[in-house]
């Protein structure tokens, strides 16, 4: 196992929810295993996931493991709870090699019987006047993007509420409106949104609570919008979220989840339950990005996905394989995961 780090610039400055951020920190991961190099990332971040330090002390240890066991020691070290990303770079080059050494690409690894060569995307949007957002959305459709998701929260949800509904005269009702809350609003305010954004074909909003707010969650379902958990699941279970009947729509990390393993698994207990799985990243260099675009595309008639984020890098780990073209995503259809580990350079 030979783990690197590296530091890419980002395009444009990333506001979370604890900093804005200029760079996308990480470590890239590789390990040899039934005769193929698998290569996987670790790009932790802080409010998602573990830190840095915190990132490269999980994967110094598991690098002590498997110098004297195998791969299954390995994984068992890395704990998905305390240190996702790390076991996410750990787990993404298994699965990466496991897939070469049985000639498939990594989706099919996941269901062999499947065969996808697209992925359907989102476009997101920030947040800006009605007029500016309407403008963005625009700009995205006509790069054929037929699904966008709109940043909302840190407006009065009338504001907010009239951004939406600018976007749906300017476009008309062939886009799916999808909106992002952050967990910034209260009940009231949630319940408030739902009722003024469901006459304008609002989908589903991302997070429109706390955390912690399962139950609150549960009651906005059903009124016209759907309920979609984001950050909810860094602190909850998806078992404690299900069984809240809190979400319409799970969106499903890989690198906060502990691997494309775990976020496949969840993805299929999610459908199993009525509830719709969405991948999403949380803005990666290519070899997490790919990962998580071969998990969706294990999944039968997967909605759009927030895979397209490549653009918010200015460099990124390896030439990207894959492309987006009206507002799907190509999936990489040779073995593993579709990347030369010779190309992978932490220092690009």
């Amino acid at each position: 196992m030979k783990v690197d780090s590296f530091s890419l610039p980002l395009s444009s400055p990333l506001a979370t929810a604890r900093e804005t951020i200029s760079q996308r920190s990480g470590f890239v991961v590789r390990y040899d295993h039934r005769g193929e190099t698998g290569v996987g990332e670790a790009t932790p971040l802080p409010g998602w996931t573990e830190s840095v330090d915190d990132c490269h002390r999980g994967l110094d240890d598991a690098a002590t493991v498997a110098a004297d066991g195998g791969h299954t020691d390995v994984l068992l070290s890395l704990d998905a709870a305390s240190v996702p990303a790390a076991r996410h770079g750990f787990a993404t080059a298994l699965l990466d090699a496991d897939a070469k050494a049985d000639g498939v690409p990594l989706y099919q690894w996941f269901e062999p019987e499947r065969h996808c060569n697209r992925v359907p995307v989102n476009a997101t949007v920030g947040d800006g006047s009605p007029a500016e957002t309407a403008d963005a959305v625009e700009r995205a459709v006509a790069a054929g993007y037929d699904c966008c998701k709109l940043k909302v929260g840190k407006r009065t949800v009338d504001e907010d509420v009239a951004r939406v509904r600018t976007v749906r005269e300017r476009v008309g009702d062939g886009v799916t409106l999808r909106a992002d809350a952050n967990g910034a609003w209260s009940r009231d305010q949630a319940q408030d949104a739902f009722d003024r954004l469901a006459p304008l074909d609002v989908a589903y909003v991302e997070q429109p609570l706390p955390t912690d707010d399962l139950a609150g969650h549960a009651e906005l379902r059903g009124n016209g919008v759907g309920v979609a958990l984001d950050e909810s699941l860094v602190e909850r279970r998806v078992d404690s979220v299900l069984d809240a009947d809190a979400a319409d729509v799970l969106i499903l990390k890989p690198m906060v989840l502990g691997g494309p393993g775990n976020a496949h698994t969840l993805a299929l207990r999610a459908r199993e339950q009525g509830v719709k799985p969405v991948v999403t990243t949380t803005i990666d260099a290519v070899v997490a990005r790919v990962a998580a675009l071969h998990v969706a595309a294990a999944i039968p008639d997967v909605a759009a996905c927030g895979l397209a984020t490549g653009d918010r890098l200015a460099a990124d780990l390896a030439p990207d394989p894959t492309t987006v073209t009206d507002g799907s995503m190509s999936v990489p259809q040779s073995t593993g995961l579709g990347i030369d580990p010779a190309e992978v350079e932490p220092d690009a």
